[in-house]
């Protein structure tokens, strides 16, 4: 298997994010909340938009968490992650993941949302948010919508979640 290098999003990144994003999905949406939330300073992180970078270190990965709020309490919402197709399952994507959920740590985050695949974000630890009294402002399986704690000994807080306007959710 691959051995990927994961680091922060660096000055000069942004294009080969936004390469990475486009190509991951059919539109360029996802590449659009990724610019919207670069330009907002109450959402944007510089330390928890991650990378995963190949041997010749081009960018082949991304993770991005972004602040969020539960009610008026702060947490990080997970995504767009996404992976160059060329290099989908190898790992590039859950190396981003696993490294932000490290930096979010350091950063003395608690609590980290995600909507996606109930099958793939388990492995990372999530659960469904509702275990946690939290949840979606939009109708959404209830094992789509995930949480994971950083720190079991911290309070989660309960509510519903409020997106950065990127997201275009209300």
């Amino acid at each position: 298997m691959t051995r990927w290098t994961t680091r922060a999003e660096r000055a000069g990144d942004a294009e080969a994010i936004r390469e990475v994003v486009t190509e991951a999905f059919p539109t360029p949406d996802e590449a659009r909340i990724v610019d919207d939330l670069r330009a907002d300073p109450e959402a944007w992180i510089d330390e928890l938009s991650i990378v995963a970078t190949d041997a010749g270190g081009s960018i082949v990965g991304y993770a991005l968490f972004a602040r969020c709020r539960v009610d008026a309490e702060p947490a990080l919402t997970l995504g767009p992650c996404a992976v160059l197709p060329s290099q989908q399952r190898t790992g590039a994507g859950s190396a981003a993941i696993v490294a932000g959920l490290a930096a979010a740590r350091d950063l003395d985050e608690n609590l980290v949302l995600v909507l996606g695949h109930a099958e793939y974000y388990p492995k990372f630890g999530f659960v469904p948010a509702s275990r946690f009294g939290i949840r979606a402002p939009f109708d959404v399986p209830d094992e789509a919508m995930m949480a994971v704690s950083l720190d079991d000994a911290r309070p989660v807080p309960r509510g519903t979640i409020v997106y950065p306007a990127a997201f275009g959710v209300t």
